[in-house]
Order: C-alpha cells, then structure tokens, then sequence
C-alpha cells in the first residue's frame, strides 16, 4: 500500500500535494504525513530535554503536522516543510509548558548549559556558560555536565531570567536559533537574539559573582 502511495504522490512537490488536498484527494494527508514522521520525531528527540515524555512529543508532533496540513498557505507562508517544522516545534513546545504546570520542572533540564567542555583538545576546561556565544550549534548531547552546579544554575535561571528569557532558552537548549526561537514563540528576530544575549550575560555575571 506504501508503495502505491509513494508511487501515485511522490513525483509531486508538497505544494503541488497540498492543492490536490484542497481539492479532495484522497491519501495526500496519509503520504504527507508519513513524509515528515522523521522530522516529527527528532523534533521530539531534541525537546526530550525538557522534561517532557519523547513518546507524548510524539502525538503532539503529529498534531503540530496535522494543523500544517490544514493551514499551509503556499501565498502567505515559506515551503511547506519550513511551515511544517514550525508548527510542530510550536505544539510540542506548547505540550512541554502545559506540563510544566503540572509538576515540578527537574534539575536536569538545565545541565546542559553549565559545567566543562574541552577546549582545543588539549584536556583544558572552560565553563559552557562562557563559551555559548562560540559554540551556538552544540547540543545538549555533546556536553560534559558537571552536576555539581545543576542546583546553582537553577537558581540563577529562576531569579535572573524574564518568562520570555526563560522561553528563550528553553528552545536554544534543543539546538534552535535565535532565528526559528522566534517564530516558535510568535517573536520578532531583533527582540529573540537580544533575549539571548541577556540570558547569556546575566549568566556570566551571575557566575562571576558566584566565584568572588
């Protein structure tokens, strides 16, 4: 069945897909969406992070892909597949804080951003917190944590950070940029890349204050 269908639509741009949609063909929801479970679930891999269940992000995801379906725009919005990474990072982003409100957020959603990464190769430790503007493309995975400071950077988080610096650096934890942070969160580029030099500074500051 999965080949007929990628036979009959794979030929097919997905904008050209969406307008046989519109018209009422049948199997371009279920190709589509098959399409782009991949990209549902490495979204969901990188939000994992956060404190939420992979296999809700998951469901969510899907969602997020259903709603791109059902509201593409190929006059009013960029290539489907851009409109569709959005909508399911925003619904999955909507799931993880929804849940935050119903439980304690865990330590563990911020080691990521401090502790020691090597430097150069030579074994020299350097704190992530002053090398985030240097390495803005690291994942959480690639991090060495030291979960010694986890309480410390908690607690900075939680007093030196406005909800949408919060927000912010939620997202730049999955490995977005300033740029996809800010339509995830309905933010103009300027305001979500000043916010993230905030975070950082503050950080920074924080830290140095910590060690005198």
């Amino acid at each position: 069945m999965e080949d007929k269908i990628e036979k009959d639509f794979g030929q097919y741009s997905d904008e050209e897909l969406i307008i046989r949609l519109r018209d009422g063909e049948s199997g371009v929801t279920e190709y589509l969406m098959n399409k782009y479970k991949d990209l549902v679930r490495r979204k969901a891999k990188s939000m994992h992070i956060l404190g939420a269940d992979s296999d809700d992000l998951i469901q969510e995801g899907m969602i997020g892909l259903f709603k791109a379906l059902r509201d593409y725009d190929s006059g009013r919005d960029a290539s489907f597949l851009t409109f569709a990474d959005l909508c399911v990072s925003r619904q999955m982003y909507t799931a993880v804080q929804a849940s935050r409100r119903q439980k304690h957020i865990p330590l563990n959603t911020y080691i990521s951003l401090y502790g020691s990464v090597g430097k150069d190769g030579e074994g020299e430790q350097e704190e992530l917190v002053n090398v985030l503007a240097a390495h803005p493309g690291q994942s959480p995975e690639e991090v060495v944590i030291d979960r010694e400071n986890v309480v410390w950077l908690e607690k900075a988080i939680e007093e030196e950070l406005s909800g949408f610096e919060k927000q912010v650096l939620d997202l730049y934890m999955t490995g977005m940029g300033y740029q996809q942070i800010a339509k995830v969160l309905g933010r103009d580029d300027k305001s979500t890349d000043n916010a993230l030099q905030r975070i950082k500074a503050k950080l920074k500051k924080r830290l140095r204050h910590s060690r005198t």
